[in-house]
């Protein structure tokens, strides 16, 4: 049984008619008129149509409107009803690296800011040189094609250079975060079996720095496939590598004679290799092709966001999440990286504000979490930057309340595109997002990607609109996987991943509403879901609501098994001098009946000290129902703060 949908319906914004034809996705839609039996009207949902209904000639288009270098050939698509099996541009060859530093003039490539203070900068043409430089150093060192280089990097241009000299060569890339520790790395990277590890001295976090040499040779005896090591100086400027057998300078590798041409790859080839969160199991090792990235990028970056030629675009990331993969790809829109690597909140909630003004930032994407963060704090952007240059804000991570949005139009830009998208690491690429011709109404995602059949399907696989069920997408697109890594002949995980839930559909693990605008709702994970008395209620209902309380800071919701049927609980971290008193109790449960439903009322609200999350920022709901009911979390490395989980073992309330 599903639940209804509450929408509210607020329009917070609107495009200006007269921009509409300056828009990249106008301009692709006119190109279709131009070469096929096509007229859109204007109209985005009767483009959307035509591009899940014609996935060959869509995807076929987008090529050559965009220009990718490369060999098309003759085939679109493969398998073209097969889901997994099916294959877009079997015969294609085609090079990342070579797309992305196309056009290599003197133009802004890449700008790095630090927490230490530090600014680099690069353009497309320095950029370009330093990349074929250390792809000549990998070959004279016996990387190749289908080798995996893995980064032990913070967000910086060494893990840019790395990635586009990894794919000149055609070899695979494989990325985490330096706030990983030795298990979460080895948990990743032993699995992928690495040629060439590369990774830094340390790193900086709240103004302290971290050493990583001191894990080096445990990480690396634990990585018996590899060959070689670059260490990059990112808290000394040369760091002492004689205790490490393996290491030689990223540095001087950067000065190698540089290859003399990109490595041609199938469309289908690997490009890259992303982890899931490993909160219920190792990490899954999910293997991205060259030409999905490629074309999903395109797509997403220049007709959902508008992306144009001298944008600067930033998102807050680490390179242990997609967004970091796709932040880079901005490049093959002729646009400027801009990175920062640090807490966002270090030395003060101003500080990417303050960057986003000194750099005139187009688009500025972050988490929801962020935003939420910045709210609860009343940090107003508006108040401490000038935004005037900013165009379009992107959220992502966990759904966006409509308390963001109004946040976000209120105190950040009344004129600005927020585009709420949603995807992730298992399509690299985005289901739900941003159309710069449509309007955005509150707590609301706008459209579906273009050349996504995404629909929402209801316990028997029928579609629904304006009620609850599974967000699903019934038609192959180029971006799934090409494998998880270490998977058996049969691709067994990968099926289960996906498949197993609707046969020959790929099953997100999103709870949503499709309304009736052509937009979405985001309830929350699907395996998250809560089912009190068989209706299925999504977490984000109950946290949009409670989290409004100014004594919350944080909450987290799950469905314990009791008395044969499902309660809800609700954990909350109080704000500093809040006390969980009966009077609160009341007030949050009241609020939670009358704004969403009694269905959604907890039976137990109970105050921790803190919320466990992955090391991306998103609460991990699943750990704690596993710990509440007995069941050992089998992966505490993937999680920021594993400490945080002992506080809901043997709860007393909870018996």
């Amino acid at each position: 049984m599903s639940s209804q949908a509450r929408i509210s319906g607020r329009l917070l914004w609107s495009p200006e008619p007269q921009n509409l034809p300056e828009t990249y996705l106008y301009d692709f839609a006119e190109h279709l008129k131009k070469h096929h039996d096509f007229d859109w009207g204007a109209d985005y949902d009767t483009l959307w149509q035509w591009s899940v209904d014609n996935p060959a000639e869509f995807w076929s288009e987008l090529w050559d409107w965009h220009g990718i270098i490369g060999d098309k050939a003759s085939i679109e698509i493969t398998n073209r009803d097969q889901m997994p099996g099916a294959k877009f541009f079997p015969q294609a060859r085609v090079n990342y690296a070579e797309n992305m530093l196309a056009d290599a003039d003197d133009t802004p490539a890449f700008i790095g800011y630090g927490e230490d203070g530090r600014c680099t900068r690069l353009t497309r043409k320095a950029l370009k040189e330093q990349a074929l430089n250390l792809a000549g150093w990998m070959k004279a060192h016996g990387i190749s094609k289908g080798d995996r280089v893995a980064a032990y990097l913070p967000n910086c241009e060494i893990t840019l250079i790395a990635m586009l000299a990894t794919a000149t060569i055609g070899a695979i890339f494989s990325s985490c975060s330096p706030d990983f520790g030795i298990t979460g790395v080895t948990d990743r990277f032993s699995q992928i079996e690495p040629k060439l590890l590369i990774t830094v001295d340390g790193y900086f976090y709240n103004g302290k720095p971290i050493n990583r040499l001191e894990h080096l040779n445990k990480i690396t005896e634990q990585l018996p496939s590899l060959s070689q090591v670059l260490v990059a100086g990112y808290l000394t400027p040369s760091p002492e590598l004689d205790n490490y057998p393996l290491a030689s300078a990223f540095e001087d590798a950067l000065q190698h004679q540089p290859v003399d041409r990109f490595e041609p790859m199938g469309f289908n080839d690997p490009l890259y290799i992303l982890y899931s969160s490993g909160t219920t199991g190792a990490p899954k090792c999910i293997t991205h092709s060259i030409g999905g990235t490629l074309v999903q990028h395109i797509k997403e970056h220049k007709l959902h966001c508008d992306i144009k030629p001298g944008d600067v675009v930033f998102y807050f990331t680490t390179c242990g999440w997609m967004m970091w993969n796709w932040l880079v790809s901005v490049m093959l829109s002729k646009a400027t990286i801009l990175v920062y690597e640090g807490s966002p909140f270090y030395p003060g909630p101003e500080r990417l504000w303050q960057i986003a003004e000194a750099e005139k930032v187009s688009l500025f994407g972050t988490s929801a979490k962020y935003i939420d963060a910045l709210r609860k704090s009343e940090t107003y952007p508006a108040q401490i930057a000038d935004l005037s240059a900013l165009k379009t804000l992107c959220s992502t991570g966990s759904p966006l309340s409509e308390e963001g949005f109004d946040f976000i139009y209120t105190h950040i830009s009344p004129s600005l595109h927020l585009a709420s998208i949603s995807g992730g690491t298992d399509l690299m690429a985005c289901f739900v997002l941003g159309c710069p011709v449509r309007a955005v109404y509150a707590g609301e995602i706008q459209v579906r990607g273009l050349g996504m059949n995404v629909q929402i399907l209801d316990e028997e696989g029928k579609p629904v609109s304006g009620e609850q069920g599974e967000l699903c997408c019934v038609t192959p697109f180029p971006s799934m996987p090409v494998c998880f890594w270490g998977d058996d002949e049969q691709d067994s995980k990968y099926k289960e991943a996906y498949f197993s839930h609707f046969d020959n559909i790929w099953r997100h693990g999103d709870w949503a509403t499709l309304t009736p605008r052509g937009g979405i709702v985001i309830h929350g994970r699907s395996d998250a879901t809560l089912n009190p008395g068989g209706v299925r209620i999504g977490t984000a209902e109950i946290y949009r609501i409670v989290e409004e309380f100014s004594e919350i800071a944080e909450a987290l919701v799950i469905g314990q098994n009791y008395d044969n049927d499902t309660r809800i609980i609700l954990f909350v971290r109080l704000s500093e001098g809040a006390v969980l008193d009966e009077e609160l109790q009341n007030r949050i449960r009241q609020e939670i009946k009358t704004k969403a439903s009694p269905r959604h009322m907890p039976a137990v609200i109970a105050s921790v000290k803190d919320i466990p999350r992955t090391r991306s920022g998103k609460i991990t709901e699943l750990a704690v129902r596993d710990i509440v009911h007995g069941r050992a979390v089998k992966n505490t490395e993937a999680l920021a703060n594993p400490e945080a989980l002992e506080e809901f073992k043997n709860r007393a309330e909870l018996e």
